[in-house]
């Protein structure tokens, strides 16, 4: 799980949303459009999304309540901005005239204010009134609820705790803002901010960094906030969670004390070891240690104050209170760990458990589940079978034995059941969401593919967990339910489908999961779909239910099967439109959460100018308002656009380029052009190599010598780095989206040199790679191994197929270097190519996306010239359905972590429809410079 993801759930129901799509109850934004901030796909409030076969209506964002404070009228001479979750005030004086352009000096020392959401509106209005008549800028969290998103358990560390944040004029007015502000707040409790140095015992923080919007090229080459550091040139802005002092800065004398103050807590006197962190979240870490007194092994779990913020308000502190209760409440039942000790340090509080030995039951997946090999052999699928119902039911024991004492778990998912070294016999974990079963209470703390409707209480929201757990261990996919609970049904039919279940196992768990949904409409209603479709030549028809098909069956569930080429992309294509939103300003398509950095729904990767190529690509008429739009938000681009091929500008400039907007393209490589682009990272996702593509790609099309030639110096530089560290492999941030680079300008300039730095390149990244327990060939992470498009083994055999032809033709003409690619190369690679192929044909991959998903492999596998199994493409094309879902009469499809639907290129529905147009649809989709193959083995 990828934790970042949960917060931008929470503002729309259907898409990732960023939290200031949560609108304040008396708007204070003065630079939106009118309209903007509604909330909902299509540019209606979420509620008016129908269609849905989920049952229950999309409620509309609650609206937020602003802080009184934040309602105050804007002050005489002051200009007020809401952006991101901020609400930022700055005198109109220092605005115009200031020298970091918005308000206030470019970077230096800044003050946070940490408040609580009990005391945050009396801290900001103090700040207020102390920093208006001072003239003095400042911005903070405008609502109780974006405050609790920023204080909650998996909020970043970086900003936990930053309600406020005071920009002084230098480090005298930054003294007396810290004591005179300082004695204002003095006694006001709030999170401690991790990145900061604290003043005295209060509620101020300081730190030195950025004021202004600056970016630089960072360590992994792609675009940081910056600061300019002593000899003026712009620096990365490092944020991490500790307090640190540039070098190039010296510490205020008046600071010293409190970096001293802040230095003198240290573990060295408690009577336990430190050995590692488990896991580090907002509420604080968890650790293994040894209690030195007796040398058993210990588990220590930290709650900061304030801090790590639940649903109900409970911060960490006081969920670590809890979980210890309820542990000693269970104590004796071989259930749960045992409660060791508890202890003080500093203000952070220590629960020390027993270590119990074993793995999370998730972590079997990885090498026990059978259909993570191409074809299963059926003795392993009933081996497995037994043994998740066997676990299953060790489960359900357990959660009978804590009901019992009467303690509700709150919080069943397959990261906190331990199963035990037998592989079988199982513990439960994390019992700070419990509650007692008198209290009959919702979840304060959920895991997305575990969470309970709003009218489970109690006990039932255990028993919806475990009808989760019932699909979960066989199809891991169960954060769809997030979305539309009736995809259980959906997901039920595909298990039994693969796995030899008794009758009635999943019955059960789809009947838990709906109890309660309304009944699915009649047979023969046509979905209702209120958006027409806006592109000339793909009608608009309802789809219907067959009505001799029984009414809620699975089979229904989507409106087109994925193995018919014109049902399923008219579906997609309807999807996508229906979700355009043209009037706002930060996206078209809904998509990644990338979409909410600088530039992101701009992008390939993640925003419009991948949809629209998308679209292209896979034989559709245009989407003229779509391009209009892309052209309209490109003039410039925002400040901060990272340059690459699939985040940025270079991207951009090419698909605009493709859709006939050459003068734009070449306006928007121009700026890049401008910029240090030569410092970027070699790699194709965001680096030189996608940059050198796109730049010799205008060359061609345009007859620009310059942009020839800047490409050259782009390859130029990406050889020289070939092998310079990166711990990274793969077609989008390793070699292999070099050697993409060499073999195309080879293809153009016939220089032999360019084939020995591709088969350089390959060779690096294949040095990376490990054979699986099914054979397939996958790229190791240390941690995983990756058999996918972007950053796996099926993006380095996307190259491999286009390099083979061209160094065997060079090799058999004699024009290689000797030794570039002998007979020993060729045989290395092509086994490669056959194994990667075998890594593109599992039953099973967690998530649909072209990018880290099963599109990606359809894809590969249509374009390939190795060898593919029969069936084994068409195999891929239908289970391409499993993760499927209806939206407003079209067929979509989830994003990365499965939370929400996406339908941007490298994450959902624009690149699952592309990788199908590759596949049955005849179409000449592929990825930017690896068009479908032609000819040559």
């Amino acid at each position: 799980m990828d934790n970042r993801y949960e917060v931008f759930c929470l503002a729309d129901r259907y898409f990732y949303e960023s939290l200031d799509r949560l609108p304040l109850a008396q708007s204070t934004d003065s630079v939106s459009a009118p309209g903007e901030r509604t909330g909902g796909a299509g540019g209606e409030p979420a509620g008016e999304c129908t269609g849905e076969r989920a049952g229950e209506p999309a409620a509309a964002p609650p609206l937020v309540a602003a802080f009184e404070t934040a309602e105050r009228d804007v002050p005489d001479g002051w200009r007020q901005i809401r952006f991101g979750d901020w609400l930022s005030l700055d005198p109109l004086a220092t605005v115009e005239g200031g020298s970091g352009g918005a308000g206030h000096p470019a970077q230096g020392w800044k003050i946070h204010v940490s408040a609580g959401l009990g005391n945050a509106d009396k801290v900001a209005a103090k700040v207020w009134d102390y920093c208006v008549p001072r003239g003095i800028p400042f911005k903070f969290v405008p609502s109780p609820q974006l405050l609790h998103l920023r204080n909650s358990k998996y909020a970043g560390r970086d900003t936990s705790g930053k309600f406020v944040t005071v920009y002084p004029d230098g480090e005298q007015q930054l003294r007396t803002i810290l004591e005179e502000l300082g004695e204002l707040l003095d006694g006001e409790p709030g999170p401690y901010i991790l990145t900061d140095l604290r003043w005295r015992e209060g509620p101020l923080y300081v730190r030195y960094g950025a004021f202004a919007k600056r970016f630089c090229v960072g360590e992994h080459g792609t675009l940081v906030p910056a600061v300019e550091d002593g000899e003026g040139r712009l620096v990365p802005d490092s944020r991490a969670p500790a307090f640190h002092v540039p070098a190039w800065v010296t510490l205020p004398d008046f600071l010293r004390p409190h970096l001293e103050a802040r230095n003198a807590t240290t573990v060295g006197d408690l009577p336990y070891r430190i050995e590692s962190a488990l896991h580090f979240s907002n509420g604080g870490g968890v650790y293994v240690g040894t209690d030195t007194r007796s040398g058993e092994k210990v588990v220590l779990k930290e709650g900061r104050p304030h801090a790590g913020l639940a649903s109900d308000g409970a911060d960490a502190v006081t969920r670590l209170e809890r979980e210890r209760d309820m542990l000693r409440a269970l104590s004796g039942l071989g259930v749960a760990p045992e409660v060791r000790d508890w202890f003080t340090l500093g203000d952070h509080r220590f629960l020390v458990m027993e270590f119990l030995e074993g793995k999370p039951l998730n972590s079997f997946f990885g090498h026990r589940h059978p259909l993570l090999t191409p074809d299963p052999d059926p003795a392993d699928v009933a081996d497995y079978t037994g043994w998740a119902l066997r676990v299953h039911a060790n489960v359900e024991r357990a959660v009978a034995a804590v009901h019992g004492r009467g303690v509700v778990f709150n919080d069943l998912h397959m990261y906190n059941i331990m199963v035990g070294p037998d592989g079988e016999s199982v513990r439960l974990l994390d019992f700070e969401a419990a509650t007692t079963t008198g209290d009959n209470l919702r979840q304060s703390v959920a895991h997305p593919g575990f969470m309970a409707p709003p009218d489970r209480r109690g006990t039932s929201v255990d028993h919806y967990a475990l009808a989760c757990l019932r699909l979960a261990l066989f199809l891991p996919v169960t954060t769809l339910l997030a979305i539309d609970r009736t995809k259980a049904a959906h997901l039920a039919e595909v298990i039994a489908g693969q796995f030899p279940l008794p009758q009635g196992f999943l019955d059960e768990a789809v009947r838990e999961i709906t109890r309660g949904m309304p009944p699915a409409p009649a047979a023969g209603v046509p979905e209702p779909h209120p958006t027409p479709l806006r592109t000339a030549g793909v009608a608009a028809v309802p789809v219907t239910r067959p009505a001799s098909a029984p009414v809620g069956t699975a089979g229904r569930y989507l409106p087109a099967a994925t193995t018919d080429w014109a049902g399923a992309r008219d579906a997609m294509v309807e999807a996508i439109l229906a979700s355009a939103t043209p009037g706002r300003g930060d996206r078209l398509f809904p998509g990644d959460i990338a979409q909410f950095s600088d530039g992101g729904g701009l992008g390939i990767a993640h925003g419009a100018a991948g949809v629209l190529l998308a679209l292209a690509d896979s034989g559709l008429p245009p989407y003229p308002e779509g391009e209009q739009w892309l052209l309209d938000h490109t003039a410039p681009p925002p400040g901060g656009t990272p340059l690459g091929l699939y985040d940025g500008v270079a991207g951009i400039a090419y698909a605009l380029d493709r859709l006939g907007h050459t003068e734009r393209a070449l306006d928007l490589v121009r700026g890049l052009l401008a910029e240090k682009w030569q410092q970027l990272a070699p790699d194709l996702s965001g680096g030189l190599a996608g940059i050198g593509l796109v730049l010799d790609h205008l060359a061609r099309s345009t007859g620009e010598s310059e942009l020839r030639d800047r490409a050259l110096e782009a390859a130029g530089i990406v050889a020289a780095r070939l092998g310079g560290g990166t711990t990274r492999a793969g077609l989008m941030h390793g070699a292999t989206g070099a050697a993409l680079l060499f073999v195309r300008l080879y293809e153009h300039t016939g220089a032999p040199a360019l084939l020995t730095h591709a088969a350089r390149a390959l060779r690096l990244d294949l040095d990376r790679c490990v054979h699986t327990a099914a054979g397939g060939l996958d790229v190791d992470e240390g941690w995983r191994t990756m058999p996918y498009v972007g950053d796996g083994s099926a993006g380095i055999g996307l190259v491999l197929d286009d390099f083979l032809p061209l160094a065997r033709a060079a090799r058999a003409a004699g024009t290689l270097e000797a030794g570039a690619f002998d007979a020993e190369s060729d045989a290395r690679f092509e086994q490669a190519r056959t194994d990667i192929v075998r890594a593109a044909t599992l039953r099973l991959y967690a998530q649909p996306g072209l990018f880290a998903g099963r599109a990606g492999m359809i894809l590969h596998l249509a374009r390939t010239r190795t060898a593919v199994p029969a069936g084994a493409l068409a195999e891929q094309v239908d289970a391409l359905g499993w993760y499927g879902m209806p939206y407003r009469g079209g067929l979509a499809f989830p994003g990365n972590q499965m939370m929400r639907l996406s339908m941007d290129y490298g994450t959902g529905t624009a690149g699952c429809l592309l990788a199908l147009g590759a596949a049955i649809g005849g179409t000449a989709a592929g990825l930017p410079f690896l068009p479908p193959l032609t000819g040559g083995s």
